[in-house]
């Protein structure tokens, strides 16, 4: 999967490349240049540049990759991450809003906007209770 010179890579090293004509992330552990996916990446090229340059192995767990996802990564192997060169910084830190906006765009990139479980909510339940009510009063009517 790698040569012996694409060994060990530092975070310092991975974080220079976070841009759209040199883009890598690191994926549990391994570091992978994905600059020339960027506009094939189906959940678009944002998601990728939002983690260029960094860790982004709980948003790949997160977005439900299949094996066929993880296959594709070795064509884009670079090298292995030294843990050792990791900083422990306050942008690393999740907060709650952070948290919540993270899970808004997995669940944007899963096709879960905010408008398709609006549209959900008004045929689920709006409509059946519209019916009823017009039912009703068709039958005042009626009888």
């Amino acid at each position: 999967m790698g040569d012996d010179n694409k060994v060990l890579k530092t975070y310092d090293e991975v974080s220079l490349h976070n841009n759209p004509n040199d883009c890598w992330v690191i994926i549990n552990a391994k570091v992978y240049n994905v600059t020339n996916f960027l506009y094939d990446h189906p959940g678009g090229e944002e998601v990728l540049l939002e983690a260029a340059g960094k860790d982004a192995s709980e948003e790949f767990e997160e977005a439900g990759h299949g094996s066929a996802a993880r296959l594709m990564l070795d064509e884009f192997y670079v090298g292995e991450i030294d843990p050792s060169t990791k900083n422990i910084d306050s942008t690393n830190i999740i907060s709650s809003t952070n948290f919540l906006e993270k899970q808004n765009k997995i669940e944007h990139y899963q096709g879960k906007t905010s408008r398709q479980n609006v549209i959900k909510f008004l045929l689920q339940f709006l409509v059946p209770i519209v019916i009823l009510g017009l039912a009703s009063i068709l039958l005042k009517f009626l009888y």
